[in-house]
């Protein structure tokens, strides 16, 4: 079942259209990165699942239904660009924003204190946020985007600025998120992380849709037909009208990587028995294009 859809999605800004029929699905309790070069529309697309602007023409559905005002409270939205208050003591604005989505006092000093010893920045909670560094700053923005436990959780570019332990912690607490039942939208440009959590994806470019699927599936679309083989060290690694070898390079233990290319189409399976036949073969690997090339090849900034 889809949780979320954008059908058909026009935007226009005055001689600059930022979405072109733009149509996404999301499923529900899954992870969907919503990738794309500055610019794309990611952002637009993202302000109108939110109500901050309205389309010109399609709609954006809620379990299958017409988004409505009501819905803004079944989302929790971190934004790029920050918006905390530096002059307002931590706690006392994070009660506020937790109040704006429903909570009460009691309620939400209850759940804050449980994030806040969970991310270890209880010592903070008199300061002035302008005491804090970048890092505790967004790990307040965190808090206070999930505190009211939304349906839908939208991140965008939640790891900037955090260093690679923060990251691993954030990373840590999204996937926790989405095993209790939230589905989030993931909107990053960093390709990495959509392989390691990102359960399918959609990429914009230029104001449209040009590439969407599950993760898998999408990396296996833009496949080279390329595959790791290690051998036994003592046989000629010949062509032939079925493969033809880019490498080799010696390997431990009296073995030999070669790296193949398929040129006939063939199941793996037969072009491994090809190779059984002919080599002792110690491991087989087809390799598979990495989230940043295939974001690179579709965007049209390099080839893989």
């Amino acid at each position: 079942m889809y949780f979320l859809e954008a059908k058909d999605v026009v935007k226009q800004y005055s001689n600059h259209r930022a979405l072109n029929n733009v149509s996404i699905s999301v499923p529900q309790g899954k992870i969907f990165g919503l990738l794309g070069p500055n610019g794309a529309g990611k952002t637009t697309l993202i302000r109108i699942i939110n109500r901050i602007t309205a389309p010109d023409s399609g709609e954006v559905l809620f379990e299958g239904r017409p988004s409505q005002s009501s819905d803004i409270y079944r989302i929790g939205y971190l934004p790029e660009e920050r918006g905390l208050y530096k002059k307002m003591k931590v706690g006392e604005q994070a009660i506020y924003l937790a109040q704006l989505k429903g909570l009460t006092i009691p309620e939400a000093k209850r759940r804050l204190k449980v994030w806040f010893e969970k991310f270890d920045i209880m010592q903070w909670w008199n300061k002035n946020l302008e005491e804090l560094s970048k890092g505790m700053q967004q790990k307040v923005q965190f808090i206070v985007t999930i505190i009211h436990e939304p349906d839908l959780l939208i991140f965008d570019e939640p790891f900037s600025g955090f260093d690679p332990v923060n990251t691993e912690l954030l990373k840590k607490e999204i996937l926790e998120l989405k095993s209790s039942g939230h589905t989030i939208i993931f909107s990053t440009h960093n390709m990495a992380s959509v392989e390691e959590i990102c359960d399918e994806i959609a990429l914009i470019n230029k104001s449209e849709v040009v590439l969407s699927g599950h993760v898998d599936e999408v990396r296996n679309r833009y496949k080279s037909n390329t595959f790791d083989v290690n051998i036994l060290n003592d046989r000629f690694f010949p062509d032939t009208d079925v493969y033809s070898v880019i490498s080799e390079t010696p390997g431990r233990n009296n073995t030999l990587n070669v790296r193949i290319r398929k040129e006939k189409e063939i199941s793996n399976s037969e072009l491994l028995n090809l190779l059984i036949r002919q080599h002792e073969i110690f491991s087989f690997t087809e390799e598979l294009p990495s989230m940043n090339e295939v974001f690179l090849k579709a965007v049209g900034g390099a080839t893989i």
